[in-house]
């Protein structure tokens, strides 16, 4: 068994092409119905405003697979720690032994969280997309643009965040990187002009409504990851014309579709993997408004820890 500290994995995995595809490739075997996936196991830690999730799947045929152990401590930063932390234990498929420990403090779920939102665009943002609004300032909208970049490209950025100089210290780091940075005091504002909008927050209210998407935008909701999150009002689900989850049932519980829990969903959900796998176009027009709800899933932890053992220690 070997052990890999986060210095080890972030000089061997990065966001780029290469491990954009073996992202991808997880959520396509999802969609064939060629991974086992089980539920999520999450456990609230309502004093210090933390959560840990364990996740884990197996993707048939892979000679890996991976469980997650994921803390997140979301008020950390006022201490000077970041959000999340936790490792990856990657086992043989064939023999069930511990091959390695990945103590990557975090690292490989921002990256396959962000790749996942770079894949979304990909299949579902217009190809003409510059413009990317995020709304959030913390550890995930630092290397958001960069990701996106992989797939569209992006020049301009404007930002909305609950905290004002938060927001400030992100867009004069993004500004240092080339970008057209906007900092906006709405959210309406910072989405009136967006190709692309990504919400990246842990709010337990909606922030986003139907009335702040312009015509043929494409939104990427990430930030509820657990029953008592909320970013997106039922009014945007409502809105799209195309509606995408990384998985329905994980929506449903800790999603953006728990907005219709006890009732009928009032519209088509489609499932980000099959749409990859089975070439599918939702995007029927340049006017035509696409929604993703991203809660995570241990597929992409599968492949991105076998992906970073593939560098760090090759078969």
């Amino acid at each position: 068994m070997q052990l890999y500290d986060r210095d080890a994995i972030e000089r061997a995995v990065g966001l780029d092409g290469e491990a954009l595809a073996a992202v991808e490739a997880g959520f396509a075997a999802l969609g064939r119905g060629e991974a086992v996936q089980p539920p999520i196991l999450s456990m609230a830690i309502e004093e210090a405003n933390g959560e840990v999730d364990v996740k884990t799947a197996h993707i048939r045929g892979a000679e890996r697979f991976a469980i997650k152990v994921s803390p997140g401590f979301f008020d950390n930063p006022r201490l000077g720690l970041p959000s999340l932390n936790g490792l990856m234990m990657v086992f043989s498929a064939r023999t069930g032994r511990v091959e390695a420990v990945l103590f990557d403090e975090g690292y490989l779920t921002l990256v396959r969280t962000l790749l996942g939102r770079a894949i979304a665009a990909r299949h579902l943002a217009r190809e003409d997309s510059r413009r990317v609004t995020v709304l959030g300032a913390g550890e995930q909208a630092e290397r958001q643009v960069e990701a996106l970049r992989l797939v569209r490209d992006i020049r301009a950025l404007d930002v909305w965040a609950r905290r004002r100089e938060a927001a400030e210290a992100y867009a004069a780091r993004m500004r240092a990187r080339g970008l057209d940075v906007r900092i906006h005091d709405s959210v309406h504002e910072a989405c009136a002009r967006a190709d692309i909008i990504v919400t990246a927050t842990p709010s337990r209210e909606p922030i986003l409504f139907a009335r702040d998407l312009p015509e043929g935008v494409h939104v990427t909701a990430m930030g509820s990851d657990s029953p008592e999150k909320r970013e997106l009002d039922a009014s945007v689900l409502s809105r799209a014309d195309a509606f995408v989850v990384d998985t329905r049932t994980q929506s449903e519980i800790n999603g953006e579709l728990k907005a219709f829990a006890g009732g009928e969903v009032p519209f088509k959900v489609h499932e980000l993997g099959r749409v990859i796998a089975e070439g599918q176009r939702l995007r029927l027009s340049p006017a035509t408004i696409t929604v993703c709800d991203l809660t995570g899933t241990g597929v992409q932890d599968t492949a991105i820890a076998d992906f970073a053992l593939s560098r760090l220690a090759p078969l």
